[in-house]
């Protein structure tokens, strides 16, 4: 593991409660007490400990160098979103390692159980042909992803249209817990159109600090050929003179007399299993479940036994479509990225 920040703690908390997967120490600048070994270069870690792979939860602006040194030391890494910090300097990380094949980004969101159940929706035919989604839960990058996730939208230029706009909103908890504060503040709400080819596109919709922010609901809507998904509620078409309404239960133990432990278990759809837990054992939140996901992933990949779980490529390119937001605010103007080296 390298970093010891909030997200990295997440990483190495969950890779100890993972079978066959053993947290082997940590990478830090400085010397600290820890629970893991502890080394102070990557040179020391690899020699010492010979990880078959790296994790690194650092700030953008350090998270391609340390790509760099695992690329130089033929080392596998998975990185925290985003890869790098602005335009420039994803190339330049692309130019430098993006043909090595050992570098993963930990994108997590495609793999919380409401998402996974929902794409398992999409790719079982229901809505027929994914065409638009529209995402006001989670920002930037995050949000890109699962737009392209679930329309199945590759990696290519985009046209993007943005508007933002300021409104009071109490702002009750923050990753710092709660704030007693009633009074409202002025936060930013951001709203963009994303056209990813002439029949897929995507509305990004995100207020600041919407993830604790409950006084806002999160909304997903993907709609499709023959139905469409809001939320957890799905209708499709079924007959020339029908359609039919279902929705995406799920099951959670813990409840009333269930003594099995406060858990989620699965997600179903018409007495279908869409989603099955695979931490089904451990108490744990979605984003929880979400990253051991990829850790566990990243693992059966480095052990050729899966396929990669999310290239380089695509995370650059979230984070590539999530500056064109910014940058269409700044010039009020749509904005259409330009083809790119990373581009499939």
């Amino acid at each position: 593991m390298i970093g010891t920040g909030w997200r990295a703690e997440f990483f190495t908390r969950l890779a100890q409660a993972i079978s066959g997967v053993e947290c082997v120490g940590s990478i830090v600048r400085t010397p600290r007490e820890s629970l893991l070994p502890i080394y102070l270069s990557l040179d020391e870690c690899n020699l010492k400990a010979r990880p078959d792979f790296l994790i690194a939860s650092v700030p953008r602006e350090i998270t391609p160098s340390i790509i760099r040194m695992a690329v130089a030391a033929g080392i596998p890494i998975m990185a925290e979103t985003p890869p790098a910090a602005d335009l420039h300097l994803l190339r330049e990380l692309w130019n430098d390692v993006g043909q090595s094949g050992l570098v993963q980004i930990a994108e997590q969101y495609l793999r919380l159980p409401s998402h996974a159940g929902r794409l398992n929706v999409v790719k079982s035919g229901a809505i027929g042909t994914p065409t638009h989604v529209q995402i006001s839960s989670t920002h930037d990058y995050h949000a890109i992803s699962l737009m392209r996730g679930y329309l199945g939208a590759g990696i290519g230029p985009v046209r993007v249209n943005a508007t933002a706009f300021n409104a009071p909103l109490q702002n009750p908890a923050s990753r710092n817990g709660w704030n007693l504060d009633s009074e409202p503040v002025k936060v930013q709400s951001r709203i963009a159109t994303i056209e990813f080819n002439s029949t897929l596109s995507g509305l990004y919709d995100f207020t600041d600090n919407q993830w604790h922010n409950q006084l806002r609901f999160r909304r997903v809507i993907v709609r499709g050929s023959h139905g469409e998904i809001n939320d957890d509620q799905v209708i499709r078409w079924v007959h020339p003179d029908s359609f039919v309404t279902a929705p995406i239960v799920r099951r959670q133990t813990g409840y009333d007399l269930d003594l099995d432990g406060y858990r989620t278990d699965h997600l179903s759809f018409n007495s279908e299993i869409l989603y099955k837990n695979p931490f089904c054992k451990e108490s744990w939140s979605d984003e929880e479940i979400a990253i051991a996901t990829m850790i566990q992933e990243m693992s059966d990949w480095v052990g050729k036994r899966r396929p990669a779980p999310y290239p380089l490529a695509d995370g650059i390119h979230d984070h590539r479509v999530a500056l064109a937001i910014q940058e269409s605010l700044d010039k009020s103007c749509a904005i259409t990225t330009e083809k790119e080296a990373w581009d499939s």
